[in-house]
């Protein structure tokens, strides 16, 4: 049965010589694996840019009622981006999310309108904000933790749960500006040192880590660090 769903692609694994499966968060079916066949090659129909990390999609799809790899009828690019894909900080904080969602929802296999919208509307967000754009992935992974379920209502309550892996005390600056975070929205403009961003990252990422066992270790962290250095 064919299904019109929007997509967000997360990412896709090279299969046979020319063909492709793809890995897509849906706004119908939560996330989908789908097989492009011969995408890979000069002349193909659907051009293999369109299943680079992070893309929105319009969908035609085919749903089987026992699961498993689906193909894709049509698709078409939603809202083509003008910066994330061309500026060096914006790519790689966009490969690094790309990661992060791979591995976070990839039990979600039911529709969440509202968590699909969330992620959306905030790409298309980051996509269009100009300047003062270097914490978005931390206000991007502290509110999306509210759709997820695990959402921290204070810095104090996140250094609890981790105060295993953290046994001696935090900054004081750094848990302020922690708490800052949470209370903040993508709008607000959150000034941070290079190293107090890179030591709330490691604190999301390890309290993502407690509550979602499938995020393990991420390659792009190393790359991020770097850029935003």
């Amino acid at each position: 049965m064919l299904h019109k769903t929007r997509g967000i692609v997360l990412n896709y694994i090279k299969y046979g010589e020319s063909s492709v499966i793809v890995h897509i968060y849906t706004e119908q079916f939560g996330i989908q694996s789908y097989i492009e066949n011969g995408v890979r090659k000069q002349k193909a129909k659907n051009k293999i840019a369109l299943f680079q990390p992070l893309t929105l999609l319009d969908l035609v799809v085919y749903k089987k009622s026992t699961g498993g790899i689906n193909r894709i009828s049509e698709m078409k690019c939603l809202n083509p981006y003008r910066s994330i894909p061309y500026e060096i900080v914006k790519s790689t904080i966009g490969i690094f999310l790309a990661e992060v969602l791979s591995s976070i929802l990839r039990g979600e296999e039911e529709e969440n309108p509202g968590m699909f919208e969330f992620i959306q509307h905030s790409l298309l967000y980051f996509d269009n904000k100009k300047d003062n754009y270097y914490n978005f992935h931390l206000q991007f992974l502290n509110d999306l933790s509210g759709y997820l379920g695990f959402a921290a209502a204070s810095a104090e309550e996140v250094l609890a749960e981790l105060k295993p892996y953290y046994p001696s005390r935090i900054d004081v600056m750094v848990e302020a500006k922690l708490d800052e975070l949470i209370a903040s929205n993508l709008g607000t403009g959150l000034k941070l040192t290079g190293s107090e961003r890179r030591t709330i990252l490691q604190l999301l990422i390890q309290f993502y880590q407690i509550h979602s066992h499938s995020l393990k270790d991420i390659k792009s962290l190393k790359v991020l660090h770097e850029v935003l250095s």
